[in-house]
């Protein structure tokens, strides 16, 4: 087993978001599981990412907020303990379109070899 308290979490940069702060909380340079990453991103309003797509799997769990979610041409809010499942190379946009910040825990896959 391995506990990782918030205060122990790294940020980091993801490609093509913008306004937002990311910590990875497990996967790849902070231990633990070695087919996935789990992170926690705060996006202010106006922030998001996208839209692209890449060759992973993502789950997304907004804990705090709402947040625009586009994808295959229809737009669905997320609110809080909603959760939704991206599949591999399914392009998607996510925008932050209140005032208020959001808040979401985030798993990805770990990208094929």
């Amino acid at each position: 087993m391995e506990v990782k308290h918030l205060s122990e979490a790294k940020p980091y940069e993801a490609p093509n978001h913008r306004g937002y702060s990311s910590l990875r909380l497990f996967g790849l340079d902070a231990g633990g599981p070695k087919q996935f990453t789990v992170g926690l991103s705060h996006f202010l309003p106006g922030g998001g990412a996208g839209p692209d797509a890449s060759p992973t799997e993502k789950v997304y769990y907004v804990l705090a907020g709402e947040l625009t979610l586009i994808a295959g041409g229809k737009q669905t809010v997320l609110k809080a303990n909603d959760a939704c499942f991206i599949g591999p190379n399914e392009s998607r946009e996510i925008v932050n379109r209140g005032n208020d910040v959001v808040t979401m825990l985030v798993a990805v896959s770990t990208p094929p070899k």
